[in-house]
């Protein structure tokens, strides 16, 4: 528990679950108000009662939906996101422009929604939250790996932008976190290849990194708080692995 967020406000989109819900949380143990934004009605009304804080059920798809949510936040963390697997000969081209516009556009419309008051108040913290495969490619995820790389670079624009004005920008790269999402490509990659769980983990997710174990959520919201804390203040422009060695190999 710190008090460095004491009287910020946050907004988080997919706040209602896995690493967003995890967010939620670490922001409002280090002080902020926060703001969940997700699609899921009831798990957004839920964690935002956990916290003490604001529900907004929102299809981020929808521009107008941006449009309706509050500008006048210190914090805003780009978490949304979902996932497509499927050679690309075979990749509907409708979910790949989905996939584009809930975790690029939506991102872009967010941060155009939130920085003047950024900027009015001379201090904002927008964290993007990335992936390893914002950073290298991996088979069958074509719009996920288009998506998050278009990410890297609206975050960099917003940190060169954004310096100026005490406002920094930075991604945060995950390897594969203990989600939902993470669970059903174990489930998918079990049945799809008969064999247990476990050796999906092992052989299929984790085969790359040094550190053989999946990334727990609460370690990637505890670097999103660092991130927004005064003593990352001349962390900009930045992708910061949490990969457990991924991206070394």
């Amino acid at each position: 528990m710190t008090s460095d967020l004491d009287g910020r406000t946050a907004l988080v989109t997919g706040g209602a679950g896995g690493i967003g819900l995890a967010c939620v949380r670490a922001l409002a143990a280090a002080g902020a108000k926060v703001h969940v934004v997700d699609i899921d009605a009831r798990r957004t009304e839920a964690a935002a009662f956990e916290v003490g804080g604001w529900a907004h059920v929102a299809d981020l798809t929808d521009p107008a939906s941006i449009d309706a949510l509050p500008a006048e936040v210190d914090v805003l963390v780009n978490n949304a996101g979902i996932q497509h697997v499927s050679p690309l000969e075979d990749f509907p081209p409708e979910v790949f422009t989905r996939i584009q516009t809930l975790m690029v556009t939506a991102p872009f419309l967010l941060i155009r929604h939130t920085l003047p008051a950024m900027y009015a108040r001379g201090w904002g913290r927008i964290v993007n939250m990335s992936s390893v495969h914002g950073l290298r490619a991996s088979a069958f995820k074509a719009a996920y790996v288009a998506a998050k790389h278009g990410l890297e670079g609206l975050s960099k624009v917003a940190a060169l932008e954004g310096a100026e004005h005490g406002v920094t920008s930075n991604c945060v790269n995950p390897g594969y976190v203990r989600t939902p999402l993470v669970d059903g490509q174990i489930d998918a990659q079990a049945a799809e290849h008969d064999i247990p769980r476990e050796d999906v983990v092992a052989e299929v997710l984790l085969k790359r990194a040094a550190i053989k174990k999946l990334i727990e959520p609460e370690d990637v919201a505890s670097l999103v708080v660092w991130l927004c804390s005064p003593h990352a203040g001349h962390i900009t422009g930045a992708s910061v692995p949490l990969d457990g060695g991924w991206t070394a190999a």
